[in-house]
């Protein structure tokens, strides 16, 4: 055996003795931590909550080119793109809208608007499928989607101050919003920004006492409710600044909390898509967990929820001109997907290039988006983003693009998973204030340069301070890998800060090819730190095997 074999040998028996003798974290197997320490049951994100793996095989197959979709030859596709989006609208079945090898260009948006519907391009590497998008949708027709969200930025004035910079700008309604690509139910209001456009839901139960982290509650009042239905359930502050759900989702921590958390008492200020199992009387049981527990002060309610499922964007490429940077919210709208109203579908195999946001999400559950990889030259926004979505799983997302917010959990987002995810350019992980609470950066890699003080900002959350704090109780780090770009010559412990008003945030093996100290506040439950979770890298892969194991 040579010297080289033999060492990598040793290297291999030692690797498993540490594994081995490894502790598990004590906040999955002592009673007192987990009692006093909550951690969440992640394992619900994702397609079918995880249980089943993304389709592959639909019943009939569409070809673009049979719509006069030609690629490679310099001319833009958009209208032939359009004419194939529209007649698979009116085809029965499951339809998959197959687009061919080579490079398309696409100068207007396609908007996904049936279920049961896969846009697959040939691949996202070399002899794929390549869409090129030679403009930002700022120089598009402005889409009837976002007419609210356009009067809201102008009736409130919202702008882009830098008096150091001398920018004073409009925001862009691209900011956050839209992609080239779009899923969308038409017709249908996906977030709230004005109330003279509040219109009455079709309530089907009021839902009167439930338990946190349970899957059965009590309602009252049922209407035309039906085991199968997706549904959303909503929860709200009608009680003011003092409002019991402000104390339920802060636990009473010493942080500031925003004027928005009781200014629209008839919008709810927590919300969960929920597939309904049985219905027995006045009990209720659906298939995901409660986040917080329901009192009668928080008026809940199971509304009619409107969503396509089934729905997947696959195997492409999405192409961006260099462009400059503005600033911060004045994006153009180089953006590539854009997901709303959906429920069980996916998007996978897509390299995102130039992109001001790679993929947006608003009003989505159990979704997941797997193996994205972004890159470029230009300054992002966001990478692959979620806002008011719930139980979506980001899995293998690759970011080599710097980007404003590169992993972001945003306002209203609950039970959400980045996973196995890696970020090589100024990473942060993000939460982004509005009520986001339980959601979890599991197995995530980050590469970064220290400041000379020896600290980085890497918990540092953004966002409005009218909807602070940055997260709620129960946001969770598991097994973070950090790898220091530079300083390698200071024996010193490298402080990972960024947090101030994130309150009892649970992290769990936050380690990498330095010591670390952590500063998060407010009463973080640390453990494991400088530890490797060789036996449970995953948090979410644990629970989401346990679960199985158990049904």
């Amino acid at each position: 055996m040579s010297k080289r074999s033999l060492f990598f040998n040793v290297l291999f028996i030692c690797q498993i003795f540490v594994v081995a003798a490894q502790e598990v974290p004590k906040i999955l197997t002592d009673k007192k931590i987990t009692e006093n320490h909550y951690l969440p049951d992640f394992s619900y994100a994702g397609y079918h909550n995880g249980e089943v793996e993304l389709p592959y095989s639909f019943d009939k197959i569409v070809l673009a080119t049979d719509f006069g979709v030609v690629a490679n030859d310099g001319l833009d596709d958009s209208k032939a793109l359009l004419k194939a989006l529209e007649a698979t609208k009116k085809m029965p079945g499951n339809i998959i809208l197959q687009l061919p090898t080579g490079k398309l260009i696409l100068s207007n948006i396609l908007f996904i608007e049936r279920s049961n519907f896969v846009l697959r391009g040939a691949g996202a590497g070399a002899g794929g499928t390549e869409i090129y998008c030679p403009r930002p949708l700022m120089y598009l027709d402005s889409p009837d989607a976002l007419t609210e969200l356009r009067e809201y930025l102008v009736t409130f004035d919202k702008r882009e101050r830098q008096k150091e910079n001398n920018i004073d700008l409009p925001f862009s309604q691209y900011a956050w919003s839209g992609g080239i690509i779009w899923t969308q139910v038409p017709g249908e209001r996906v977030k709230s920004y004005l109330g003279k456009y509040d219109t009455a839901k079709n309530v089907l139960a009021k839902v009167t006492k439930g338990e946190r982290g349970e899957t059965t509650f009590e309602v009252s009042e049922i209407k035309n409710l039906k085991v199968g239905a997706v549904v959303q359930l909503e929860l709200f502050n009608k009680s003011g600044e003092k409002g019991a759900i402000i104390d339920d989702l802060y636990k009473k921590a010493d942080v500031k909390v925003g004027s928005h958390h009781w200014m629209f008492p008839t919008l709810p200020i927590v919300s969960q898509q929920v597939e309904i199992l049985k219905i027995q009387g006045k009990k209720i049981t659906i298939k995901t967990p409660l986040t917080i527990s329901i009192k009668p002060a928080f008026e809940a309610r199971l509304v009619e929820w409107k969503h396509l499922t089934e729905v997947g964007i696959e195997h492409l490429k999405i192409t961006f001109p260099n462009a400059p940077r503005v600033a911060h919210h004045v994006e153009p709208g180089f953006n590539a997907i854009c997901l709303t109203r959906l429920f069980n579908s996916w998007v996978k195999d897509v390299e995102i290039t130039n992109a001001d946001s790679g993929v947006l999400t608003e009003e989505i559950a159990n979704v997941t988006i797997k193996n994205i990889v972004t890159n470029g030259s230009n300054l992002a926004h966001y990478t692959v983003a979620m806002a008011g979505v719930h139980n979506v799983l980001v899995n293998n997302l690759k970011v080599f693009n710097e980007a404003v917010h590169p992993l972001s959990f945003n306002t209203f987002s609950t039970k959400n998973v980045y996973q196995n995810c890696e970020v090589f350019v100024k990473p942060v992980l993000d939460q982004h204030s509005g009520a986001n609470h339980q959601n979890l950066f599991d197995n995530v890699t980050v590469h970064l340069s220290v400041k000379k003080d020896n600290s980085y900002p890497l918990f540092a959350g953004g966002g409005a301070g009218y909807w602070k704090p940055s997260h709620g109780a129960y946001s969770t780090f598991w097994n973070i890998n950090v790898q220091v770009l530079n300083n390698h010559d200071l024996p010193s412990n490298v402080l990972l800060n960024g947090m101030l008003d994130g309150p009892y945030a649970n992290l769990v093996g936050v380690h990498g090819n330095k010591n670390f100290q952590i500063k998060y506040e407010p009463s973080p439950y640390i453990e494991l730190l400088n530890s490797n979770l060789y036996k449970i890298p995953s948090l979410y892969n644990y629970q989401l095997q346990k679960r199985l194991d158990k049904n």
